[in-house]
């Protein structure tokens, strides 16, 4: 239906035609100016997720300004942008599933052209307009692309991770440009400043126009009267943009053409604790000298990775019995329950105390008159001329009364410790070198049960040598759509499921063969609970997750009462075998190698995490499910299966007891002063030849994912970054014997 994939890239694709996410020749659209690039784009080249997007060419870190699938990134593999013949400009995953389209049908379609300032734009025989993406900005807009009522800048979730954030700029109900907070819990107005009315504000509401444009020279005008100069006003050949940042502040950027970096030349909060909703329910922005998020006395991070989620109290609040705490220069803004005039501080916190939705009081000076406000909820705290008293329970420990800002920095070493910041804007992030904030845990005990397992299932399977069967010879790849087999399919490929390849608390695996000759790895699942349609609809996700580091699943068996999973068969075996089981010291896997697969493993998990188009928890990592690639890439197997499989993971008592010693062992001898500890951890295999900085930060790491406090672990993404900072270490530590 299409026409042959274009060699060359061009500004324009015609009709009939595609741009392939695999094919470099064809994966871009790029301006005549070169100003703009248009095609798919990706954060991490190991992951699958890709979105179709246009970016600043010369931008150092490929700037986006429009992003089709901001929510629903497309496969690696088989995706593509195409034409069709009727009109359409459509978006197709691998399977064929639309995930985005123009929705414009019109047989005079002839072209999409990406123009020099930046549109994208469908246009028929007679160069008319039929769609183009100027109407449909996401967190930016350029240079004359005009900003009108219906249409919203939304900002990102994080900066490498393009779903749709909390915050928003649009032309409200009453004409008037505004910025708000929209949140799981409540949703702010927070700029222009809500304590004024829309004159105060130097607006009006009585043009109902409802348009606003950047201009060329730097200048931002709009109906309602709001008009912006950058800094560098007036100059033609500089490229700007205004973007509504992730961290909820309105910027305009101006691009250096011979750094590729952005400046600030405006932007709309000049105070960032003025952002509402950046530290979350209970939580408050301050200033050490940067913005910074803290929790109250007695009060403690939800989810230090996401501070949007707050604080939650270390106590349980009951309706009597309770007494208050003063909290200096600290305000929440708005939740007022209510308002009363003329009234002296024991009447104020006596309102409080005997209303049990009240959590906090302020008993203030207004035009010499005492006033009291009693909150009802503590959203947007900010310091304050004024004082607040916190409400809490008699029974609250003295010990959580202090304001926790500290967290832990990690780095290729052992780090220290600083307040956690706020989001950075994107500016900071250029200038940002080999210096990773060490963040925690998303969604608490995720990361941490991941690191856990592999932690504990790497010591107890050392200790106690479990061996598993070890996989044979290479395959080929073929490439397949996911697809059901049947169970008769199956069990001739297998031989009548002859070859046992290994057992697991999930099932037995064996070797088999395909019909086209593919040699593949086949799971019989035991204790699945899941009928045939819920199966079905849990396995199908699978077949979409598509990763380097991740075993690719081809296919699945649902057919009366059996249940299995038809899975790439990978060279080298899993990694147990060659840890445990090689008796010749030639095979023993070098530290490279090893790092390479930690690395590698962590990578996986991050992205079942955080990247990839389902979200999956896999509950059961050790190294009898990380396989080994002909290169020693690792591929993790059975992610997944906690959803399907019943089983009880659990470890006994005695060897609860055996891992807690070895853990304070570990942590007692990583107070020595010199080096010679990291020998007691290190496979004595390798006669001391291990790079000592890699060392330590992995045992580091692992000491870290073991914390009782689950909001002082890592998480993957965080353990990915540490490792990737540590890869190019190169101080190798050899034994007295190498020295010679």
């Amino acid at each position: 239906m299409f026409s042959s994939i274009r060699a060359t890239t061009s500004n324009y694709l015609s009709k009939g035609s595609s741009l392939s996410v695999e094919h470099a020749s064809s994966k871009y659209l790029i301006s005549l100016d070169k100003t703009f690039t248009c095609g798919f784009y990706t954060f991490n080249a190991t992951t699958n997720a890709y979105y179709f997007s246009i970016w600043y060419t010369n931008s150092k870190e490929r700037t986006l300004v429009w992003v089709a699938n901001p929510g629903k990134p497309v496969n690696g593999r088989g995706s593509r942008l195409s034409l069709w013949k009727d009109g359409g400009l459509v978006l197709t995953d691998f399977d064929d599933s639309n995930v985005w389209e123009t929705n414009t049908f019109s047989t005079t379609v002839d072209r999409v052209v990406l123009h020099d300032s930046g549109n994208l734009v469908l246009m028929d025989f007679s160069g008319k307009t039929l769609w183009q993406s100027f109407d449909y900005p996401t967190d930016t807009l350029l240079p004359n692309q005009n900003f009108t009522k219906n249409q919203k800048l939304i900002s990102r979730i994080s900066p490498q991770l393009l779903t749709p954030g909390y915050f928003s700029f649009f032309f409200d109900s009453d004409n008037v440009l505004k910025m708000v907070y929209d949140g799981s819990e409540f949703s702010s107005l927070y700029w222009p400043n809500p304590n004024n009315d829309v004159f105060a504000n130097g607006r009006t509401s009585y043009n109902s126009r409802r348009v606003a444009v950047l201009d060329d020279k730097g200048v931002f005008v709009s109906s309602d009267y709001l008009h912006i100069n950058t800094s560098d006003m007036g100059d033609l050949g500089v490229k700007r943009r205004l973007t509504m940042d992730y961290d909820g502040n309105l910027r305009i950027y101006s691009l250096n053409n011979l750094s590729g970096l952005w400046t600030i030349t405006w932007l709309a909060m000049s105070q960032q604790c003025g952002v509402h909703g950046l530290c979350g329910r209970n939580g408050i922005c301050t200033y050490t000298p940067t913005p910074k998020c803290a929790c109250p006395p007695y009060y403690e991070p939800f989810d230090s990775t996401d501070w949007s989620k707050g604080c939650k109290p270390k106590f349980k609040m009951t309706c009597s019995n309770s007494r208050f705490v003063e909290m200096p220069k600290v305000d929440y803004y708005g939740f007022d329950l209510n308002y009363t005039t003329n009234i002296t501080f024991e009447h104020c916190r006596n309102l409080c105390s005997g209303d049990c939705r009240c959590q906090a009081f302020k008993h203030a000076l207004r035009s010499a008159i005492w006033s009291c406000y009693l909150k009802g909820d503590l959203y947007n705290g900010y310091m304050s001329n004024e004082n607040l008293f916190l409400k809490i329970p008699t029974s609250a420990h003295t010990s959580d009364s202090k304001i926790i800002l500290n967290v832990s920095r990690l780095g290729c070493g052992i780090g220290d410790s600083e307040i956690v910041p706020l989001p950075r804007t994107y500016n900071d992030a250029f200038s940002r070198r080999f210096k990773w904030v060490y963040v925690y845990s998303f969604g608490g005990a995720i990361g941490a049960i991941e690191a856990i397992i592999f932690v504990a299932s790497w010591f107890f399977v050392f200790k106690k040598n479990r061996i598993s069967a070890s996989l044979a010879e290479g395959y080929r790849t073929i490439c397949s759509q996911f697809r059901s087999f049947s169970y008769s399919e199956l069990k001739r490929a297998t031989g009548n499921f002859k070859q046992v390849l290994g057992e697991g608390g999930s099932g037995t695996v064996y070797k088999g063969t395909l019909a086209d000759e593919r040699e593949v790895a086949v799971k019989k699942l035991e204790n699945i609970g899941q009928g045939e349609e819920e199966f079905w609809a849990e396995v199908s996700t699978f077949g979409r997750i598509n990763h380097m580091n991740l075993a690719r699943i081809w296919g699945f068996c649902s057919e009366g009462k059996h249940r299995l999973l038809v899975y790439e068969y990978v060279e080298n075996g899993s990694l147990d075998n060659h840890l445990f089981l090689s008796a010749n010291k030639t095979a023993v896997l070098k530290w490279e190698t090893r790092f390479k697969i930690a690395l590698g493993t962590a990578k996986g998990l991050a992205y079942l995490h955080h990247e990839c188009l389902e979200w999956v928890i896999h509950c059961d990592v050790k190294p009898e499910n990380i396989l080994l690639d002909s290169d020693f890439e690792p591929k993790i197997s059975d992610f997944g299966l906690s959803k399907l499989c019943q089983q009880d993971d659990s470890l006994g008592e005695e060897e609860i007891k055996e891992f807690t010693s070895y853990v304070r062992l570990a942590k007692a001898k990583m107070q020595d002063e010199d080096d010679s500890w990291m020998t007691d951890f290190v496979d004595p295999r390798l006669d001391g030849d291990f790079k000592q900085n890699q060392a330590a930060i992995m045992i580091e790491i692992g000491i870290l994912c073991m914390e009782d406090d689950r909001n002082k672990r890592p998480t993957m993404e965080a353990v990915v970054l540490v490792l990737s900072n540590c890869e190019a270490d190169v101080s190798f530590m050899h034994s007295p014997s190498n020295d010679s």
